[in-house]
């Protein structure tokens, strides 16, 4: 039986992988490692590791870093516990592929660990661009230590072979966001609102806003033109925490701040999957700067507003309307977004990142792959 190593290291990322985490464990021929560390562990950020145990997963690792986020080197320091665990748990776990998803910093130093250890890495969502954000540099690493590539579209995947990857490490499976949609039964206004409290009405805003890695000397000014637009607007709003990076401890302080002062706002540390999109697709509106407003709103036919330089470069629908950091810019595209006008537009709208089948693909290529010395040892090809 192959084991399969799978790690995850925030709520949105554990999201994208459920599905997948569910079909290798339904797999006679697979067996799921899951190794769970970041924010997951975590009360400030909502104790998800909570919600994956609920899920029906067994946890094979728990690795607990230090997540505080004021200090720049808080980050690479976390790194440094993170690997020392994460080594141990393959020692012991001995898996025989490492699946992993995304850009993120706990992402990053498993990867790394997998690499030294010679263990085979697949990974989901390489070849995108976030030019805000040093996730831009971690994803390309990544790609570069990774033996099997599962991209979210084909011109993701055409950016991984203008890396010199070779093609036939490249399966364009589709993003997972979009399985995760199709595969979620999504909750009624009325089932929301027995759950939260809510009232969800077509002006209603879902709002998150990460901090902006490669521009943190500006994130107060970010931050108060993003609060000072809310305000004006004075619309209902549903914020969730940002993910666990620095700069993240401003943004919740302010936050917290500003839901104290607006009776309108409703501030969640984690709202889990399916009520995140839940809310996504009966709102009026999603604001911020978070990579689920490109990949899951399209297909849900949603308007999005894109904050800032965080999502620079990605791939963005019809339904996406971007802007800058001023309050002003952000009120006249939330403004927008919310006109009659554009909703009968993001009708149309049509979602970038395949069809929803993501997780059988990716069982397939697990399950199929043969592990040897010509996926182990890696080629630069160009042309």
């Amino acid at each position: 039986m192959r084991k399969i190593a799978v790690v995850t290291g925030t709520r949105a990322e554990y999201g994208l992988l459920y599905w997948t985490m569910k079909r290798i464990q339904m797999d006679d021929g697979l067996k799921l490692q899951l190794i769970v560390t970041g924010s997951h562990p975590s009360p400030k950020y909502g104790n998800t590791i909570e919600q994956i145990k609920e899920d029906g997963f067994k946890i094979d690792d728990e690795i607990e870093i230090d997540i505080n986020s004021y200090k720049k080197s808080s980050i690479s320091k976390s790194m440094g516990l993170e690997m020392i665990q994460m080594s141990q748990g393959f020692e012991r776990l001995k898996p025989d592929m490492l699946l992993i998803l995304g850009d993120r910093y706990e992402i990053f130093a498993a990867a790394t660990c997998a690499m030294i250890m010679n263990i085979p890495i697949a990974h989901i969502s390489g070849g995108e661009v976030t030019e805000g954000v040093m996730d831009e540099q971690i994803r390309h690493a990544i790609t570069k230590m990774a033996h099997v590539h599962f991209p979210g579209s084909e011109y993701y995947a055409e950016n991984i072979r203008k890396m010199g990857e070779e093609s036939w490490r490249i399966f364009n499976v589709g993003d997972p966001g979009i399985e995760n949609i199709k595969n979620t039964k999504l909750m009624t206004k009325e089932e929301i609102k027995k759950d939260l409290n809510i009232d969800i009405d077509e002006e209603t805003l879902l709002i998150t806003y990460h901090p902006v890695t490669l521009e943190i000397e500006g994130l107060p000014s970010q931050i108060s033109n993003l609060l000072e637009a809310l305000s004006k607007l004075d619309k209902k709003m549903i914020i969730t925490y940002p993910n666990a990076d620095h700069g993240s401890d401003y943004i919740i302080k302010e936050l917290n701040r500003f839901s104290k002062e607006n009776n309108k706002v409703h501030l969640f540390k984690n709202l889990g999957s399916k009520r995140y999109l839940s809310i996504m697709r009966n709102c009026g509106a999603i604001v911020g700067n978070s990579s689920s407003a490109l990949v899951e709103a399209p297909y849900l036919k949603v308007p999005v507003v894109d904050i800032g330089n965080r999502q620079k470069g990605r791939l963005k629908a019809e339904n996406v309307i971007s802007c800058s950091n001023d309050h002003k810019d952000i009120v006249n595209a939330i403004n927008k977004s919310l006109s009659s006008e554009f909703r009968e537009k993001v009708k149309e709208t049509k979602s970038l990142y395949g069809e929803g089948n993501t997780s059988e693909e990716i069982v397939k290529v697990l399950k199929q792959i043969d592990i040897d010395d010509k996926l182990l040892k890696k080629k630069l090809v160009w042309g």
